[in-house]
């Protein structure tokens, strides 16, 4: 206890302004940076390389999953770069976001360059995996940890923490309205013969309008937010001191951490793998994708419910015991769904909706879970190791990027999907219906049941830990 008062008395506030909407907003900003250029490349990307590339689905989920393994050494190594350095005039964290906001939209953009169409096959498969992994692996990385560590630094106070938890998702919302219900009414077309098509000239428009927009939505956050507590030099110095290995073991032996990251894993396989074959359910299954931007909608409309009720919901039953049932909720649907949903395209969007409520109140707790975990940390071991903690974190949700990418591609070639036909075949189609539901089914439950048995941060617990904190820095 003593290590940890230590610790914590190490940490000051700056006499800055009081947090406030200012902050709020501006961190709901730096999500609309990431999001749009991230929501994009994980719901389309698989598309454009399929069907404007014309690459294989398996080449592209191979080339996800090999990509983002890379993501192991530059996450863990930008949060520990970012934990040892000393903080400037707007602190440790908003300077990365002000220099590194018009790299990534740049590498975004190149991602959908379509004046190599006619280059040779291994080319673009070689020219991909290029601007993915700089994109992906170098400057989203390089932004991200800054992003999601400086929640911790905004505000010292729980329930500031968990607003701009909350901002972020609507920032979420937000880009997702644009990304799910605006982008396909300009991608996608139809062909002499009444068959849905993908423009790509229209892709690569879209993408420097979202490159262009995401790169400013970075510099509204820099400007907005503000990094208040602040560490001494005994605490800096301790953080250069600190050995990387010996953190990570610590890291990996905490239990809270270990659930929310395998957790978190199981959740963005589902939701991405969803996002990214309802794409080939409308195009090749029910071949209509002029319903796509509805999809998209009502999938928010969960989230956008939940959105004023989540705080009231969280203070009542917990976020570990109400996202459980959440994530038990949306299960169950998206399995029901393979059962009744077949041929139906409004009973699967109507099913989809019901899904949406129960995944929206576990999405907008879900980022205020590693908060939980670093507070945990911080008493179990007396380190305040921000940076480290949610690189680790970013490089799980990346890792279930790669899988989502992996898996949907594999999938789709398991069930013979020719990226270069222009129908597929009628067990192609059902094959694309039953995977994108039974398998986010499964995941969802199975995040449950692992949150629900073995994450050991119940109402109780987060109470506990949040009453030790404040009793230390009295």
């Amino acid at each position: 206890m003593a290590e940890l008062q230590s610790a914590i008395s190490n940490v000051e506030t700056a006499a800055k302004r009081p947090f406030g909407v200012r902050d709020k907003l501006g961190y709901m900003f730096g999500n609309f940076g990431n999001d749009f250029t991230f929501q994009l490349a994980s719901i389309y990307l698989m598309v454009f390389y399929t069907k404007v590339f014309g690459l294989s689905a398996g080449i592209v989920g191979t080339l996800f999953l090999v990509a983002r393994s890379l993501d192991a050494f530059t996450d863990i190594g930008v949060g520990t770069i970012v934990d040892r350095l000393k903080g400037g005039k707007k602190g440790k964290f908003l300077p990365w976001i002000k220099y590194l906001a018009i790299p990534i939209g740049i590498a975004s953009i190149f991602m959908y360059n379509i004046f190599i169409v006619d280059w040779s096959y291994a080319t673009k498969v070689i020219y991909a995996f290029i601007t993915y992994l700089i994109w992906g692996s170098v400057f989203y990385t390089a932004i991200n940890i800054p992003y999601g560590s400086m929640a911790a630094v905004i505000s010292q106070k729980a329930e500031d923490r968990a607003s701009l938890s909350t901002f972020r998702t609507i920032g979420s919302l937000i880009t997702g309205l644009f990304v799910g219900v605006v982008v396909p009414l300009f991608i996608y077309s139809t062909d002499s013969t009444g068959n849905s098509i993908v423009d790509g000239n229209n892709f690569f428009m879209v993408a420097v309008l979202f490159g262009i927009v995401g790169t400013i939505s970075y510099f509204a956050c820099y400007k907005l937010c503000t990094e208040r507590v602040t560490i001494t030099k005994e605490q800096e110095q301790k953080n250069i001191d600190s050995k990387v290995l010996v953190d990570l073991k610590e890291l990996f032996k905490d239990r809270a951490f270990v659930i929310v990251v395998v957790n978190t894993l199981f959740a963005l396989i589902a939701s991405l793998v969803t996002g990214t074959l309802n794409q080939y359910i409308f195009l090749d299954y029910f071949g209509n994708t002029a319903l796509l931007p509805l999809v998209s909608l009502t999938q928010i409309v969960g989230m956008i419910a939940m959105a004023p009720l989540a705080r009231i919901i969280t203070k009542r039953f917990g976020k570990k015991e109400a996202g459980t049932v959440g994530l038990i909720i949306c299960g169950v649907i998206f399995i029901l769904t393979v059962l009744v949903g077949q041929g139906y395209p409004w009973l699967f969007i109507i099913l989809r909706v019901l899904a949406s409520f129960g995944l929206g109140y576990y999405t907008m707790v879900s980022w205020a879970f590693i908060t939980d975990v670093i507070d945990s940390f911080l008493i179990k071991t007396g380190k305040r190791k921000d940076g480290t903690v949610y690189s680790v974190y970013s490089f799980t949700r990346k890792l279930g990027q790669a899988l989502a990418g992996g898996i949907g591609g594999w999938a789709l070639a398991w069930i013979g999907y020719d990226s270069l036909a222009t129908v597929q075949t009628e067990s192609v189609q059902n094959g694309i219906f039953l995977v994108s539901n039974l398998l986010p089914g499964i995941l969802y439950i199975a995040g449950a049941v692992l949150l629900f048995t073995l994450y050991p941060l119940s109402k109780a617990k987060v109470k506990e830990n949040e009453a030790i904190i404040e009793a230390m820095q009295k």
